[in-house]
């Protein structure tokens, strides 16, 4: 696809509570199902591209935080987009959530307290959209993670669009629209082909919009996603708390995240239930905290590769 030529727009975001953007660009150049490789390319930015909001249009930004309290974000899209593509990476870097009390969850558990001390700053980077983060489901169920980025990869530069952002060329994620005339992805079952059109549908009638599932009670959100095809409670929290960035539900169904925190507590024998109440505790931090035990976990993974 051409490259989209778009001319450049500024706008900043207030930060409230602990936040490091390098430390985001640094999750997002390493988290393989975001598709940003490049984020972090220029020291003290992050850059991306994406469909804006209920629109469509493929955008970009660079973000550089200039002091503690404000990043400043370098918009590269039509100027009607402008206001939507702020608000859209406020909520990627989570900056959309004041975290002036997240230390306190630290300050309850001793746990929670040495993750933020190993990821100061670090919030949850999520999905540019709740429809990305379905589109992963679906493109992730079932098959090895390799795989699925290979997937990802193949749909996002046959069907996408490249955007020049601040001089370097990234890939949008292709809009519902591309997506919903979707025939044929090489090495995806028709099955995941026929969900990702759902999503696309999907997306295109509301049905994920962010705005919308994060004023829902968390449990009908959940309910809610898992009306789509191959939805399930594993995918439905991902969307909820990756792509709506609801900053408040313990993910039931990661089984990973919950391994992790059985060895970080020393309860081999914990179920959900208890870890589930543990979490209890991090409230109104639940996913914040989550996330950090999973960025821990992975990283002490590959250490000891």
């Amino acid at each position: 696809m051409a490259v989209s030529k778009i001319s450049a727009l500024s706008g900043e975001i207030p930060v409230r509570g602990p936040f490091d953007l390098a430390a985001a660009a640094k999750f997002l150049t390493g988290f393989a199902p975001a598709g940003r490789p490049e984020a972090d390319t220029e020291p003290g930015a992050l850059r991306v591209a994406f469909p804006v909001d209920g629109a469509w249009t493929p955008v970009g930004a660079v973000l550089r935080q200039r002091s503690p309290g404000v990043v400043e974000v370098e918009v590269h899209a039509p100027e009607e987009h402008t206001e939507a593509v702020l608000a859209q990476v406020t909520r990627m870097c989570s900056l959309d959530v004041d975290a002036t009390g997240f230390p306190e969850a630290g300050d309850r558990d001793p746990v929670v307290s040495m993750l933020q001390g190993l990821h100061p700053g670090l919030r949850p980077v999520l999905f540019a959209s709740p429809y990305e983060a379905a589109c992963w489901a679906v493109l992730s169920h079932r098959i090895w993670m390799s795989q699925a980025v290979r997937l990802r990869r193949g749909l996002t530069e046959r069907h996408g669009v490249q955007v020049e952002v601040g001089g370097a060329k990234l890939w949008s994620f292709p809009a519902p629209g591309e997506l919903a005339k979707l025939e044929y992805l090489p090495g995806a079952p028709g099955q995941k082909l026929h969900r990702l059109r759902a999503i696309a549908g999907a997306a295109s009638e509301g049905m994920l919009d962010a705005a919308t599932l994060r004023a829902m009670p968390a449990d009908e959100a959940l309910k809610h996603l898992q009306l789509l095809p191959g939805v399930g409670r594993f995918s439905a929290e991902l969307i909820l708390i990756r792509g709506a960035g609801h900053p408040d539900v313990f993910p039931r169904g990661e089984s990973r995240l919950h391994e992790i925190m059985r060895e970080a507590y020393h309860l081999p024998d914990a179920g959900v239930a208890e870890l589930a109440e543990i979490a209890e505790g991090w409230a109104p931090f639940r996913s914040w905290a989550s996330f950090l035990f999973r960025v821990e976990g992975e990283a002490r993974m590959r250490e000891s590769r």
